[in-house]
């Protein structure tokens, strides 16, 4: 029976990814191309996510623009609900002069690019941690080189932003662009331009004192691991001894703890820590937490760069750095990439914790995550945005120009 089942599975995938996505969408595209309509897909979220929003934000405050979303659900939603969604978004994006990705689908991969239209991929992390794309076929989070090849991932992008030019090669590498390389671009990453503006760190940190009252006298640790396990059933690791971090520090501090975002599991917080510990996953965003963290506690999540915008500790709980090396493996040495101090235990990171707190100005850390920064988000100065619109939409976008709002963008024409 699991044979079988395997059996139907690898032939559905086919009949719906080499013929059935890729007739739909072609034949919708006979009609004519809309040279005002953006489309934004989201593969498993419910809403924008912060790979999108700022942009989005900027196209609607400046232009009159037809601005589409859609979200496919892509492991939450049932099959029924997923199907329609990906024909909605297929038919939508077949006239859409402008197409703009955060993620990876094979869904994606059988999209042709119409003549004049253009596709953009604000890739949903930042800098080059954990392996992806085509540089985990034949691992064991990936598919298999047969497979990879028959089902890419990626269409044909005219930009791909990243957050440095030190990383552009990861990105060449895991897209299969080697023969696009200049489509893999250092603009910067547009939601980290939220991280230069002081009334969104003061509206931040208001929602924190709002949601948690606790936090106003306290410093903020912040708990951000990657999920574990395939997308479809990602979980969130439960490794981390919350009872003693609250035992050793709930007098200097409060955890935040933020799953990552497509996680279908909690971590339990014990009853005797919940004026300490705080699951804010759903109340704060990803960039909430960033701004308002004195330290970070992570392990392989891409959040880390964006974290060192602010230059302060981190530390890195690696329990299971093995196992995670064999089935994804990283771009970088794991232990030479980290500039902050890599746990196996919870006993090490307790120490580790201790030890930044009342020496981080003065370890060797401050100046290694002062190096990090530059080297992996030199492009993200706080107009990343800008600089995307600039490059992707080129001159076409002015006409569309709202009254008494004229970017200038005539320097970057196509």
């Amino acid at each position: 029976m699991p044979a079988l089942k395997s059996v139907f599975h690898k032939l559905f995938r086919f009949c719906t990814r080499k013929i059935v996505f890729p007739l739909y969408y072609n034949l919708n595209t006979i009609k004519p191309l809309q040279d005002d309509k953006v489309v934004f897909v989201e593969l498993r979220l419910p809403e924008l996510s912060d790979s999108f929003i700022e942009l989005y934000n900027y196209l609607d405050e400046n232009y009159n623009l037809e601005l589409k979303t859609h979200f496919i659900r892509h492991g939450f939603d049932s099959n029924s609900k997923k199907y329609r969604s990906i024909f909605a978004f297929l038919k939508d994006a077949a006239t859409a002069k402008y197409i703009i990705f955060n993620e990876a689908a094979d869904i994606f991969g059988c999209m042709r690019k119409r003549k004049n239209a253009h596709m953009l991929c604000t890739w949903h992390g930042c800098g080059a941690f954990k392996k992806f794309g085509l540089s985990t076929k034949d691992k064991g989070f990936g598919d298999s080189g047969i497979e990879a090849k028959l089902y890419p991932g990626h269409p044909d992008y005219d930009i791909v932003t990243v957050s440095s030019p030190e990383v552009v090669w990861a990105y060449v590498e895991a897209m299969g662009k080697e023969n696009r390389k200049e489509s893999i671009r250092p603009t910067g990453v547009s939601r980290t331009d939220v991280f230069y503006r002081k009334d969104y760190i003061d509206k931040a940190f208001d929602r924190l004192h709002e949601l948690i009252p606790e936090s106003k006298d306290k410093k903020v640790m912040l708990y951000a691991p990657t999920f574990r396990g395939e997308t479809k059933t990602a979980h969130t690791p439960e490794e981390i001894d919350i009872k003693l971090l609250c035992e050793k520090f709930s007098d200097e501090y409060i955890l935040l703890i933020k799953n990552h975002p497509i996680v279908h599991n909690k971590i339990r917080i014990p009853d005797e820590c919940k004026s300490f510990a705080f699951d804010v996953s759903k109340f704060l965003t990803t960039e909430e937490v960033i701004c308002t963290a004195d330290i970070c506690i992570s392990d392989y999540s891409s959040l880390i760069y964006e974290y060192s915008l602010f230059e302060r500790p981190m530390v890195f709980f690696a329990f299971d750095l093995d196992a995670y090396f064999d089935n994804r493996g990283f771009y970088y040495d794991y232990d030479s990439l980290t500039p902050g101090p890599v746990c196996r235990t919870n006993d090490e990171l307790i120490g580790a914790i201790s030890e930044l707190t009342n020496n981080f100005e003065n370890s060797e850390y401050r100046s290694q995550i002062h190096e990090f920064r530059n080297k992996f988000m030199s492009a993200c100065d706080g107009h990343a945005t800008e600089r995307i619109v600039r490059e992707f939409f080129g001159k076409d976008i002015r006409k569309y120009g709202k009254m008494g709002l004229n970017p200038d963008i005539s320097s970057y024409a196509r």
